[in-house]
């Protein structure tokens, strides 16, 4: 049918000019990236995300890591459950298992407890390693009081359902975004970003952290949302 083709002609535009765009902005990244630090200035800001994105957020505008949510990630439950009782969780000690209780992921690498939540250290290679970095930008978090400097992320990775989603966009922090290959309607007058792009192109949840991250910018003003 005719609304059919049309919807896929829009669909493989987009992609293309989604993948254009991303590259011509990898090649000019240092005039971009002055630019969008000139804009942010000095204006304070954590981010907490469930992945790597608000990582790949900090080493772009060169900032130092104010947050201890970098280089691992939080299965959507997990990550939903810490946010709903942020500060009793962000209070407890960290400790460490030897197996989660999510499938595995065939990788090798320190899994945290706070409490009962598990935070995955993905990009870490010890313990000591991720307790020590956990607890100095913990404290480093702690040093910004106001809550409405705090930028909260989610996207549909990690076993991210819809309801965690829309739950999400319940909690009572002002500043949110949520990503996903959905478009749920429960979610249009929310700030949910729907991305084109997906892992490895199956459609089934969006990609990876620092690739998001690169996407971001064409689907949405970050530092318009940053500033305020």
């Amino acid at each position: 049918p005719l609304c059919v083709s049309i919807e896929r002609f829009v669909m493989v535009y987009g992609k293309l000019y989604v993948f254009v765009s991303r590259k011509f902005r990898s090649l000019f990244k240092d005039y971009f990236r002055n630019k969008d630090i000139e804009i942010v200035k000095d204006h304070e800001f954590v981010i907490i995300s469930n992945n790597c994105w608000g990582g790949s957020a900090y080493q772009w505008y060169r900032r130092p890591y104010n947050t201890p949510f970098v280089g691992l990630f939080i299965y959507g439950s997990c990550y939903l459950k810490l946010l709903n009782n942020f500060e009793y969780y962000m209070a407890q000690k960290l400790s460490f298992i030897t197996k989660s209780k999510y499938p595995s992921t065939g990788k090798t690498y320190p899994i945290g407890l706070l409490s009962d939540i598990e935070i995955h250290f993905e990009h870490f290679a010890s313990e000591d390693e991720a307790r020590e970095k956990w607890e100095r930008r913990t404290a480093r978090m702690f040093k910004v009081t106001n809550i409405d400097n705090y930028f909260f992320k989610i996207c549909d990775r990690e076993l991210t359902t819809k309801s965690n989603l829309v739950e999400f966009h319940e909690l009572p922090f002002k500043n949110k975004i949520s990503f996903s290959v959905n478009n749920y309607e429960e979610l249009k007058a929310r700030n949910h970003i729907v991305i084109l792009e997906s892992e490895k192109n199956k459609g089934e949840y969006v990609p990876n952290g620092k690739k998001l991250f690169e996407l971001t910018y064409l689907y949405f003003d970050l530092n318009k949302w940053l500033v305020g």
